[in-house]
């Protein structure tokens, strides 16, 4: 597989930007090789439904600006609908659990969560930070308007707070964590 196709693969996995840097090490490639490879993918996915977002530091997939008319008829719809199962699922891990990563919200689930967050974060549901502990992942947490929603001032005012994210501990606690499941 050739390096394009890799750092394509890693962009769609994380769904999140992911920085030059973090490529080159994970890849071991110089960095002027990851620059030139997300140039040549950048050109071959200039005509597609998708194109490849970069700031000069980090990337990520991104839909074509000539798509945005349909996008965001899909995005009012999509927000005019209830949400899932598994988006009160999800919210309810934030609400208990937050700031969390994605990667502990998937641990928790048991099933990959981007897409769920995503309708999270149109919704303005949750808000997405910086990782904690200089962690290179986003952290995510429920916002001020979630709770104005659900009529609270602060997420230990949620019902039994503490009850819940002792469990929520627990369940962490007790499950092997994803790299020693994959090992």
């Amino acid at each position: 597989m050739n390096l394009e196709n890799k750092i394509e693969s890693i962009i769609f996995f994380k769904n999140e930007p992911v920085s030059f840097q973090e490529l080159s090490k994970f890849l071991n490639v110089d960095l002027e090789m990851i620059k030139k490879s997300v140039d040549n993918l950048q050109d071959f996915y200039k005509n597609r439904g998708i194109v490849l977002v970069s700031n000069g530091e980090f990337i990520s997939f991104g839909t074509h600006p000539s798509t945005n008319e349909f996008i965001e008829k899909m995005q009012k719809e999509e927000l005019s609908n209830e949400l899932s199962r598994a988006g009160l699922e999800t919210l309810s891990i934030i609400l208990y659990k937050g700031p969390i990563s994605r990667r502990e919200i998937d641990h928790i689930r048991g099933v990959n969560s981007s897409f769920i967050l995503r309708a999270l974060l149109i919704r303005g549901l949750i808000d997405r930070t910086e990782g904690v502990l200089g962690d290179r992942s986003y952290s995510y947490k429920a916002t001020l308007k979630l709770l104005e929603y659900l009529g609270i001032t602060r997420e230990e005012d949620l019902p039994e707070y503490k009850t819940a994210f002792k469990k929520i501990e627990e369940f962490i606690k007790t499950t092997p964590a994803e790299t020693e499941q994959n090992g």
